[in-house]
């Protein structure tokens, strides 16, 4: 199968990785051409994902930011052979999946919303690598959500990255829940490194702090893409947490150890509920 990957950082990359260890022909591109030159020279790549090469894929990976993916999907909707599934890797679903359906309806070819669940902290190819997505879970929105045969062909394309299990939602139903499972955690995270208290640390913490300040060491250019584009569902997120702090700092505040228990039971029953 040749597959074509259209951005090679840290998911574009790892994706390509995963594709060429398991013996597929990869073509790539990237914006840097240092990035670009990397990939062949590492053996990632087998050539150039351009306007002559994009209509011999048989699956394209367009793993930019979301205002980009639909520029680039814009640009190259003509060239892609109607044989040729195309599968986004943006971190939010609901203006790529809209322009992604018009177009593949216009031009032939299949698209399907994707969203991996892993990363890591860091970006770039250097950081890639093939087993990033073994066993973790894949978010797919398909144009059609009752064709087993279809969805079990997207699987099977699928298949190199070593997904352990795939969800089938709708992209509002996506945004909406990555709000507060992704989006929520970064902007906690990131904002909690900021007290002054952070930069004495060393010497008095343990796995809470690495738990809660991993994710605060981001791309601060992609999350700002992120987060404006899902706006209403992470505002409605931070109001939440919002208002249940401030409950918390109140009874700190007013030596209300009642109110205090009571608030740190409700959340100790609501993490077993959710996690078991």
């Amino acid at each position: 199968m040749t597959v074509g990957i259209c951005g090679l950082g840290l998911m574009g990359g790892s994706m390509a990785k995963a594709y060429a260890e398991a013996g597929h022909t990869v073509l790539g591109y990237d914006i840097n051409g240092a990035t670009l030159g990397y990939a062949a020279l590492a053996g990632i790549t087998s050539g150039e994902l351009n306007e002559k090469t994009i209509p011999s894929c048989e699956l394209i990976f367009v793993a930019l930011y979301p205002v980009e993916s639909i520029k680039y999907l814009e640009e190259i909707a003509p060239l892609i052979s109607k044989n040729t599934t195309v599968i986004d890797l943006c971190g939010t679903k609901a203006k790529i999946c809209e322009y992604g359906f018009a177009l593949a309806k216009r031009y032939g070819f299949t698209f399907v919303g994707g969203h991996p669940m892993a990363g890591t902290q860091y970006s770039g190819i250097k950081y890639a690598k093939a087993t990033l997505f073994k066993n973790a879970p894949m978010v797919l929105v398909p144009p059609v959500y009752d064709d087993i045969a279809f969805l079990d062909r997207i699987k099977k394309l699928l298949a190199p990255a070593g997904f352990g299990k795939f969800s089938v939602t709708t992209a509002a139903e996506h945004d909406r829940m990555i709000a507060f499972t992704s989006q929520l955690a970064h902007v906690v995270s990131n904002a909690y490194v900021k007290t002054p208290t952070a930069q004495n640390h060393k010497g008095f913490s343990a796995g809470s702090y690495k738990d809660l300040t991993r994710v605060a060491w981001l791309n601060e250019n992609m999350w700002t893409e992120l987060f404006l584009e899902n706006k209403e569902p992470l505002l409605f997120e931070l109001d939440h947490i919002i208002a249940s702090l401030s409950e918390y700092r109140d009874a700190i505040s007013k030596d209300d150890p009642d109110t205090l228990r009571s608030l740190l039971r409700d959340g100790r029953i609501a993490k077993e509920k959710v996690d078991g």
